[in-house]
């Protein structure tokens, strides 16, 4: 199977045709496959978290902007409150990042086979599993694909690029700030390995004027509010131990890595383009520096993937080659469904290795009986005690379950300390009995008295295991309480 086509059209700058059948079936495929697992198992804790803060639209929260959270009440508004309604954006965000993918490998010179290739990246653990539970990071994908996309047709011609890289990069503030650590990385690549006289041109900085003006009112959010996204990075970084794990996770991350290597290689030899694979090493850097998740580099890792599919498709000249490379994907691909998506019934879930390699999938699990076991300790109440009752949850996980669940069991109002959900408090007046979902009663909430432990029945390990659902008798107002319960994590 051959990249190279007889009677296949270039354009007078060397691109192929958009391979829209393979690749439109690919990234159909991914969507479809997203949407037909997406009601197994249950919302993932960040999605819980979400649904609650798309109900108080800001243009930006303590720990995050506001584009992901919006998505989700999007997916709520159009297909309904369920966790399926709300995964739908996110699946289609997951097939235009394939498309895009694709669009990668045809502006570098690959053909159809490539630019399949380079569509079937997604395919991966990493996108896969991002993309299921309506994480920042699938969009966040489909952002850097887009920034890596215009810097390369800005590098190889068409300065109109930066700007259009700029104006990406800007609508990703929106999304997750993340996106600066790949513009910063990109302008190191351009320094060392060139070509430098492109910071003579105007395009770049009215690319980096784009930036600016397109996410400013995400930056006026940060600086009115004190900057709280620095305050998160701090509480995030990972430790010693995880630092270690970063380089290694790259291998797993994403399908195939001799693809990507390949890439990595391909840019290196190209003068115009070698600053884009000097961006990768420097991009690990800043990350092990600042004590960044391994997944951080995934974006630009899944452009070199597009890359390398323009070489991969040269070696593939005989057939076992073929066909090794096909069973990679295939086999890559099985394994990204498995460990990633609802694949395994939940009943069987337990000590399961897909617990152990993935924790999204423990993060989906118990949630319903959590809220039946938070209200089975509220309705012990009198109904004096009932009526002057709220609930208070010590992590946003457990605070969007009881928002969710919580009004068919007719439950009191939710609140938490957690991040940007100590915005949406105190409670009111008079409330002075707290149901509190806690790991330790904090001393603020005054006497307090545990009533239960949370457990799942299918035996999965999670963060919750280690919370108790306490009774507590406030003893001091809210406005004394309510400031001592803030909290970043």
């Amino acid at each position: 199977m051959s990249d190279v086509v007889p009677t296949e059209r270039i354009d007078i700058v060397g691109r192929r045709p958009l391979a829209w059948w393979p690749v439109g079936l690919i990234a159909a495929g991914a969507t479809l496959l997203l949407l037909i697992t997406a009601n197994r198992y249950d919302y993932h804790r960040d999605e819980l978290y979400f649904r609650m803060l798309g109900q108080h639209p800001q243009w930006g929260y303590v720990d995050q902007p506001p584009f992901t959270p919006l998505l989700a009440r999007l997916g709520i508004e159009f297909f309904g409150d369920t966790v399926w309604g709300m995964r739908v954006p996110f699946a289609l965000v997951l097939g235009l990042t394939a498309l895009v993918a694709a669009v990668i490998a045809r502006e570098v010179g690959g053909g159809a086979v490539a630019q399949s290739i380079a569509a079937a990246g997604v395919v991966s653990a990493f996108p896969l599993s991002a993309a299921h539970v309506s994480s920042t990071a699938a969009v966040d994908l489909l952002v850097w694909l887009g920034v890596v996309f215009f810097v390369i047709r800005a590098l190889q011609g068409s300065s109109q690029g930066w700007v259009w890289a700029g104006v990406t990069a800007g609508a990703g503030l929106y999304n997750k700030h993340l996106v600066v650590l790949l513009l910063v990385s990109l302008a190191v690549g351009l320094l060392v390995a060139g070509p430098r006289p492109v910071f003579r041109s105007r395009m770049l900085w009215m690319g980096v004027a784009a930036v600016v003006v397109v996410g400013l009112p995400n930056v006026v959010y940060q600086v009115v509010h004190g900057f709280p996204q620095v305050q998160m990075t701090s509480v995030i970084a990972v430790s010693g131990a995880e630092r270690l794990m970063v380089v290694p996770l790259q291998f797993v991350l994403i399908v195939l890595p001799p693809v990507w290597i390949a890439g990595i290689v391909m840019l290196a030899r190209d003068r115009r383009l070698r600053s884009i694979a000097v961006a990768y090493p420097v991009l690990l850097i800043l990350v092990l520096v600042s004590g960044g998740q391994a997944y951080y580099p995934v974006g630009l890792l899944l452009a070199l993937f597009a890359v390398g599919a323009v070489p991969t498709t040269r070696w593939m000249t005989r057939r076992w080659r073929q066909v090794f490379l096909w069973t990679g994907v295939a086999v890559s691909a099985l394994v990204a469904v498995v460990s990633g998506l609802p694949a395994i019934p939940e009943e069987d879930l337990g000590d399961s290795f897909v617990v152990a390699v993935n924790q999204t999938v423990a993060d989906q699990i118990g949630w319903r009986e959590y809220v039946w076991q938070v209200g089975a300790v509220y309705a012990g109440l009198s109904d004096a005690d009932q009526r002057k009752t709220v609930l208070f949850a010590g992590n946003y996980g457990e605070a969007g379950a009881l928002d969710r669940y919580g009004p068919s069991l007719a439950l009191p109002d939710v609140y938490s300390g957690h991040n940007s959900l100590f915005d949406l408090g105190p409670p009111p007046k008079g409330k002075s009995v707290v149901v509190a979902v806690v790991e330790t009663a904090p001393r603020e909430l005054g006497n307090c008295a545990v009533k239960a432990r949370l457990h799942n029945s299918v035996g999965v390990e999670n963060e919750e295991l280690s919370s108790q659902v306490y009774v507590c008798r406030l003893s001091q107002p809210w406005s004394s309480v309510w400031p001592g319960l803030k909290h970043y994590g």
